[in-house]
């Protein structure tokens, strides 16, 4: 029986030690973790990473019992910054011991990478964050986040704000790219967001963000008809974007919503939001998710009343300083 027991713990090893043929049965697993507790479509992730491991070019590590690998974390290091892109075990191996292996893992593997001096995650399915000591913790700070759902047969019930004499919405184009990235590192200045994100600390960066959700498939296929833009009357400046994708086929994901500081409070997002959620509504949608910190309380109050629900709470890590 100790023989049994001993044989079952999993080994960690170096992800460039794997092949894509191995590592298949996990990205499965994931696919099907992600599509029934998030209603999201994992698979363009899950091609991309295989991809990348049969380049022998993704750095992480996995854990492997016997022949079988059982879980698995990956990250990426980039100028001064590393992140963590993902972190999922099966549900048999789903401990706190064996998540807090591969967070560790990858963490130290970055804290050795030259010139990374901060560290970021945001990951869904790290069940074990509040469980004990996180590796690192001396360095870490650590921001709840909400993933919150939506019934879109209740977008309709949504009455529109007349703001017609101060603002007009538009679709948002790639024209518009540079001003969105303007106004997102303007409404990020000092918000808690910042934090978590870097990226929204400075225009270079807002623009890194910007170009990731619309090009890449982390958040998502962007989705151009369910993405909106308000521009104030008198100037024609951007004050506000709402973005969206499809994270499956009848599902939509808001990938950012933000207004400029001066029209704050006045009802600029709740009417782009509306828009967006109206838009991916008429194009077949049924449910809609987002994201948004617990702390920032406004937005969350305004997606409550908007009938959005918290289907699940997960952590954004920040280690800096090391």
């Amino acid at each position: 029986m100790a023989a049994f027991l001993e044989a079952r713990v999993p080994e960690l090893v170096d992800l460039s030690r794997v092949r894509v043929e191995e590592l298949e049965p996990l990205l499965e697993a994931e696919t099907r973790v992600w599509r029934e507790e998030m209603d999201w479509d994992f698979q363009a992730s899950a091609d991309l990473v295989r991809r990348f491991v049969e380049a022998r070019s993704l750095s992480g590590h996995a854990l492997v019992v016997g022949e079988e690998l059982v879980g698995y974390s990956y990250y990426v290091a980039e100028e001064h910054k590393g992140l963590i892109g993902d972190l999922f075990v099966v549900e048999e191996f789903r401990t706190a011991e064996n998540e807090q292996r591969l967070i560790g893992a990858v963490l130290e593997a970055l804290m050795r990478t030259r010139r990374v001096r901060r560290v970021e995650s945001q990951l869904m399915l790290f069940r074990s964050a509040r469980q004990g000591v996180l590796p690192g913790a001396q360095y870490l700070r650590a921001y709840e986040r909400n993933f919150m759902m939506l019934e879109l047969a209740r977008a309709s019930e949504l009455r529109p704000k007349a703001l017609w004499s101060m603002v007009l919405f538009d679709r948002w184009t790639e024209r518009r790219q540079e001003e969105t990235a303007q106004l997102i590192a303007a409404a990020y200045r000092g918000h808690i967001d910042s934090q978590i994100n870097d990226q929204y600390r400075s225009l270079a960066g807002a623009r890194r963000f910007l170009f990731n959700i619309v090009q890449y498939p982390g958040c998502g296929t962007f989705f151009q008809p369910a993405s909106w833009v308000a521009i104030e009357r008198n100037t024609g400046r951007l004050c506000g974007a709402c973005l969206s994708s499809l994270v499956a086929r009848e599902v939509g994901h808001i990938t950012q919503v933000c207004v400029a500081p001066p029209v704050k409070g006045t009802g600029v997002g709740y009417e782009l939001l509306r828009r967006a959620l109206e838009s991916l509504a008429q194009s077949g949608a049924n449910k809609v998710s987002l994201t948004v910190t617990v702390a920032n309380r406004g937005p969350v109050l305004l997606y409550e009343r908007m009938g959005f629900r918290v289907a699940r709470q997960f952590p954004a890590l920040v280690w800096e300083g090391f």
